[in-house]
């Protein structure tokens, strides 16, 4: 088995900051091609789909959530953008020369030839540094193929809107690979089964290909949220304890949507999923709640934490709650020998008077 190294490539230079390429109303589509789009499998497309010249969206198996543009004057709209967002890219100055095979590097934000093709074999990890608004632009002579489970990961703040490839030939996603950004292709693109994509297949005069895929072109959020909140039933125990149900509550306000959600406690386990995730997707949706439980004995006064973590367009987002449970009755858990004997002779004053009261009166 082939073993990658990470290697960090920075730019060459520093340089101001790159632009953002301007997509015009090519923005709003998820799939623009020029002559066909055709469909095998189960697919799921989260943007608008565009055609022009061509009419021909051969669709069994999508699950659309957007809108159709079939050579309508918005489809012809989109391509005259894509046209002009293609060139600007393409003729965007390389500030950094990259690998052909860009798996396995940590790149920041920059505009990137390799002086040929690219490809990607394992993991290709964009690092935005902390600024949101960070551009990478990847300039191939011909052809972008990744490779079956390779993966773009976007870190530090990085952001799908901001990546973009500029294809003079065709591109090839690989099966169960993980794809970001905005491809620019001259003629055609095959995204092969299970393959994912966060940004947009634009096709400018071929064909685009779908296999049992997710396209997602949502709202390109700065910033992925995700919280918890948790509560205990019941809040305080007798002295002697007892068993506490706690509820976390996992929701996703902000609009990425999580894989990989795990909810940890760092004194109860496990902690079970109860429901929520409505269509079965393990994929929390913007706006979904999910609830899970955890039950467990305590025996005095109990402050645990819980952790939700996410994975929201391959940046790892957590939140924590924090809940307390008393129990144990009058003494406080913190006590010590000295504040009980302390206590007792406090508690043996009190009764020496009421037995000296008591004698007076009957005396």
């Amino acid at each position: 088995m082939m073993v990658l190294a990470l290697v960090a490539v920075p730019p060459a230079t520093a340089m101001a900051a790159e632009p953002t390429v301007n997509l015009g109303t090519t923005a709003d589509f998820a799939i623009l091609a020029g002559t066909t789009i055709t469909n095998t499998g189960s697919t799921t497309i989260t943007g608008d789909v565009g055609l022009y010249p061509g009419s021909a969206f051969v669709d069994t198996g999508v699950t659309l959530i957007g809108a159709r543009h079939i050579a309508d004057a918005t489809a012809i709209q989109a391509k005259t953008d894509l046209v002009t967002a293609y060139n600007d890219a393409a003729g965007r100055s390389v500030s950094s020369t990259a690998p052909v095979d860009l798996g396995g590097s940590i790149l920041t934000p920059g505009v990137y030839s390799s002086g040929g093709v690219f490809s990607i074999t394992g993991t290709l990890t964009l690092d935005a540094q902390g600024d949101p608004d960070a551009v990478f632009i990847f300039q191939s002579t011909a052809t972008l193929i990744t490779d079956s489970g390779s993966a773009v990961e976007l870190i530090n703040g990085a952001r799908f809107c901001r990546v973009f490839w500029v294809v003079p030939s065709s591109a090839t996603l690989g099966t169960d690979s993980a794809f970001v950004g905005h491809i620019f292709a001259l003629t055609d693109i095959h995204a092969q089964t299970g393959a994912t994509v966060e940004g947009q297949l634009l096709a400018r005069n071929g064909e685009v290909t779908l296999q049992s895929n997710v396209i997602t072109n949502e709202i390109c959020a700065a910033t992925r949220v995700i919280n918890i909140n948790k509560t205990a039933s019941p809040t305080s125990l007798p002295a002697g304890g007892g068993s506490v149900t706690y509820t976390y509550t996992v929701t996703n306000p902000g609009t990425v949507e999580f894989s990989n959600v795990t909810v940890t406690d760092d004194m109860v386990s496990p902690v079970t999923y109860v429901s929520g995730d409505t269509n079965g997707d393990e994929i929390l949706q913007p706006g979904e709640t999910w609830i899970y439980t955890a039950t467990v004995r305590l025996t005095k006064t109990t402050t645990n934490v819980a952790t939700v973590t996410g994975t929201g367009a391959g940046v790892v987002t957590t939140d924590t709650a924090t809940t307390t449970v008393a129990a144990g009755g009058l003494l406080p858990n913190t006590a010590t020998p000295w504040y009980s004997l302390l206590l007792a002779g406090v508690v043996l004053v009190l009764l020496g008077v009421a037995v000296r009261v008591a004698n007076r009166i009957h005396g």
